[in-house]
């Protein structure tokens, strides 16, 4: 005899039961976050530990990583800084499950606009910064029998921005190292990811905003362009890439992921009046 169906309240709960069982396989595991004392690398941090997860923030100013994260510090453009910031995290952490590739600088601009030294520096960052917290990491993270790496890249790398030439190459860059960097690893059990966020109100915007020349009507112009209306938050980005750097994605290897309020996919027609 079959029971009852289950109400649609039932399946809501069970679902919900499902997730956040799935997301407690998170607890006792080892993160390091590059960039994660302020922003989505913040926002990241604090959702990594409020999940369990004992958290290493690999930052220039890595005293805005309150309590209970880890704050080490760490130039992304400097090999060697970089190599000791992981094996210092390693060490304190007892070893290494997660890698959030998520520290970048940002750039306005179009393709004429920004000096060659600019061009070297951001992809320094962007691109090679990404590569050797990589590099560092890969022999930890080849012990971990639920390894992932999360790289944050930008909505920048899909569709066309105006005055984003660089930071759009940069990104652009970041998505297929993130898709070659899943093939070569996949096979090693190390699932490797990325998340394309939207224009979101991080730090970044914020200063990009107050050098406008009307920071009202720029901020409403950055609104008016996402079908959401709205700014994407740190925290909605945060909880992609901790969904992804979870046992819960454990199938999940080689997408970006975007977090971008229908910016990529949508297109909506003129709202009334407008």
């Amino acid at each position: 005899m079959k029971g009852a169906p289950l109400s649609k309240s039932s399946l809501t709960k069970s679902n919900e039961s499902s997730e956040l069982s799935s997301l407690s396989g998170l607890s006792g595991l080892k993160a390091v976050v590059t960039g994660g004392a302020s922003g989505i690398g913040l926002a990241t941090s604090r959702l990594l530990a409020e999940h369990g997860v004992t958290v290493a923030v690999l930052d220039l100013e890595p005293s805005g990583a309150p309590e209970p994260l880890i704050g080490i510090r760490a130039d992304l453009g400097d090999d060697a800084s970089v190599r000791v910031a992981v094996e210092a995290a390693a060490r304190q952490l007892g070893g290494l499950d997660i890698l959030v590739n998520n520290a970048g600088i940002g750039a306005v601009g179009s393709v004429e606009d920004n000096p060659d030294e600019e061009w070297h520096r951001v992809l320094d960052v962007n691109v090679l910064g990404t590569v050797r917290t990589t590099r560092a990491a890969l022999p930890y993270l080849r012990r971990s029998s639920h390894a992932a790496i999360v790289n944050t890249c930008s909505i920048a790398a899909t569709a066309g921005l105006p005055q984003r030439a660089l930071y759009s190459a940069s990104k652009g860059a970041v998505l297929s190292l993130t898709l070659a960097m899943a093939a070569d690893h996949v096979r090693e059990g190390i699932r490797v990811n990325c998340v394309n966020p939207g224009t979101a109100d991080t730090p970044w915007v914020t200063r990009l905003l107050a050098a406008a020349d009307d920071p009202e009507a720029e901020r409403a112009a950055l609104d008016a362009r996402q079908p959401l209306g709205r700014l994407v938050s740190a925290d909605e980005v945060a909880a992609a890439v901790v969904y992804l750097a979870s046992p819960a994605a454990a199938s999940v290897t080689g997408i970006a992921l975007a977090v971008d309020g229908g910016m990529q996919g949508l297109r909506l027609r003129p709202a009334a009046g407008a």
